[in-house]
């Protein structure tokens, strides 16, 4: 299905199915191609799918439109979900999906911009995606464009030295154009993050780097919406058209300061929408197996 910059929407319903969609085409992916991470792409499926079809200013038809936003899959193993998003938005044919992991194919196992130029930046390397979103973003305001820059980030990653250089350079450059998003699942590699190294209090520690911080339950399209647009400073009304598309909600959000970058911390779980995979690292970096993949598929009310 191909959408064009005019069709994205803030309709929650709406939303919920096209990261259906995205969790589908996941499970589907990894299947045919063996290998892959589904544990975090399926623990991003909703934040992925907010931000494509209702936040993001792009147009499939125009990559390279200068004023697009622009997103940064910092964790790029994830990229099965990146991948799914953008053959549904329509830059490339969804068969292409069948071809992950293969030698001759543009969707290699981390997100290449040489290969595929809807790929904003080339990731996978963990730590280095909130560094070239703070570029982007410096960029961005001194060639005077609205464009805002989208980060997500594992919560593994934010172990990585380089995060935090550029947590701490963000606010002195003064960049409200760019939003970090914390896929946190709780879990790594290597198991538990808690385990290996904590990260709490995370909320409190943004704060003291100057970044304006909310927490949202990274599943609920209800909250990520509202503070998707709270983080970049978009109208709420406006965006909703006035036909009553998002809920009223409960999410309080602290007040959104000038020239304050913000980063979202969605709770998330690790392999959301099939039972055996949510919580389980062994589906960290492990593909399904055909039969796993089609109880997968039957549990997201999907086909093989």
């Amino acid at each position: 299905m191909a959408l064009s910059l005019l069709q994205n929407t803030l309709d929650v319903d709406f939303l919920r199915r096209q990261a259906r969609t995205l969790r589908l085409d996941v499970i589907r992916m990894l299947e045919e191609a063996g290998s892959g991470h589904p544990g975090g792409s399926l623990s991003a499926a909703d934040l992925v799918a907010a931000l494509y079809f209702g936040i993001l200013r792009h147009d499939p038809a125009n990559p390279g439109w200068p004023e697009r936003d622009r997103f940064v899959l910092s964790k790029g193993h994830a990229v099965p979900v990146l991948y799914a998003a953008l053959a549904e938005s329509g830059y490339f044919p969804r068969e292409e999906l069948k071809t992950l992991r293969r030698i001759d194919s543009r969707l290699q196992g981390h997100p290449s911009h040489r290969d595929l130029p809807a790929v904003e930046a080339s990731t996978g390397s963990l730590g280095q995606g909130l560094s070239i979103g703070a570029g982007m973003a410096l960029g961005a305001r001194l060639d005077g464009r609205e464009s805002r820059v989208f980060v997500l980030l594992g919560d593994g990653e934010l172990q990585e030295g380089q995060v935090w250089e550029a947590a701490l350079s963000a606010p002195r450059w003064q960049l409200e154009n760019l939003v970090a998003i914390v896929d946190y699942n709780r879990l790594q590699l290597d198991g538990p993050v808690d385990e290996i190294l904590p990260l709490e209090p995370l909320a409190e520690k943004w704060r003291q780097f100057g970044w304006d911080v909310a927490e949202i339950d990274g599943h609920e399209m209800a909250e990520i919406v509202p503070a998707l647009l709270w983080a970049s400073r978009r109208d709420r009304e406006a965006e909703a058209g006035g036909d009553g598309a998002l809920p009223p909600g409960g999410l309080k959000l602290p007040p959104r300061r000038a020239g304050r970058p913000a980063v979202l911390i969605a709770h998330t779980v690790k392999g959301k929408g099939v039972s055996f995979m949510e919580g389980n690292n062994e589906f960290h970096g492990r593909a399904p197996t055909r039969e796993e993949a089609a109880r997968a598929l039957a549990e997201l009310g999907g086909e093989a």
